[in-house]
């Protein structure tokens, strides 16, 4: 048994990992209660991960909060590698293994920038822009370099259809593939079910906007028309119906935040 499976396979990987997941939640809980201030005018919090950290920080024992979500979600990080190395083993289909290892490597790096973000703010050092701000800027690179538009319309391309393959796994229910539903409390799959399709469906939503507004960006050479979770959310809120639309957005969000808490005691490994 090479050493990634011996990792994974351990007691302490495997708790380490899914107390992260349950940080990783927490996260989008909090995300979905600033997506309900935006939506009720009340948004002066960055809606994204960012603000969800800001905003345990700003809490009597936040300092203290941060550092153990800082813990948890770099275990998160790690968990996801190890699922990236040697997991998924339950899934057949190589090609399919193949993408959920992929995404699995993209839960690891954000779990490990979440935690480095957790770090700065717990530490006082808490700079370096919204992630509005931070999506203009690196969209600002990207428009400067040669073909820029092109590479940036890539961006909003995969963004896109990342967002789409999300909605396709909240309808098919697919995500249910990689719990082990035994594991959870008598009664309670249909509950998770339908937890994981608002919150998959949520997701999808949120991240197509966000890959509009790149494609936007791309279009007028202007990384000002692009931005993150925030500038999503606030797009939402903009549009004909867009408080109701946000508050159903909003509670997706939370919702997946609570399927993550599930997901943490049934995932397989």
């Amino acid at each position: 048994m090479s050493r990634a499976i011996q990792a994974k396979n351990s007691t302490a990987a495997q708790t380490l990992g899914r107390a992260g997941m349950v940080c990783y939640g927490v996260i989008h809980v909090l995300i979905g209660y600033l997506a309900l201030r935006v939506a009720f005018g009340d948004g002066g919090e960055q809606a994204d991960q960012r603000g969800a950290l800001t905003e345990i920080g700003s809490g009597g024992f936040g300092k203290l909060v941060l550092w153990v979500l800082a813990v948890g979600l770099f275990a998160y990080a790690a968990w996801q590698a190890l699922m990236a190395a040697k997991g998924f083993h339950w899934v057949l289909k190589r090609r399919e293994r193949t993408v959920k290892r992929v995404a699995a490597v993209a839960r690891a790096v954000i779990g490990v920038v979440l935690g480095v973000t957790a770090v700065r703010l717990a530490s006082g050092n808490g700079s370096g822009g919204s992630g509005d701000q931070q999506q203009r800027s690196w969209t600002a690179q990207l428009l400067a370099l040669p073909a820029g538009r092109v590479l940036v319309g890539v961006v909003a391309m995969v963004v896109i259809g990342i967002a789409v393959a999300l909605v396709v796994k909240g309808v098919r229910e697919s995500f249910l593939d990689d719990l082990d539903t035994t594991a959870l409390p008598t009664g309670s799959r249909r509950w998770v079910t339908r937890l994981g399709i608002a919150g998959y469906l949520a997701k999808g939503v949120v991240l197509g906007i966000v890959g509009v507004l790149i494609g936007i960006a791309a279009l007028h050479r202007n990384a000002g028309r692009s931005g993150g979770l925030d500038a999503a959310l606030r797009t939402v809120a903009g549009q004909p119906f867009g408080t109701a639309a946000l508050v159903a957005v909003a509670l997706g969000l939370a919702a997946y935040g609570v399927f993550c808490f599930a997901a943490a005691k049934a995932h397989r490994t």
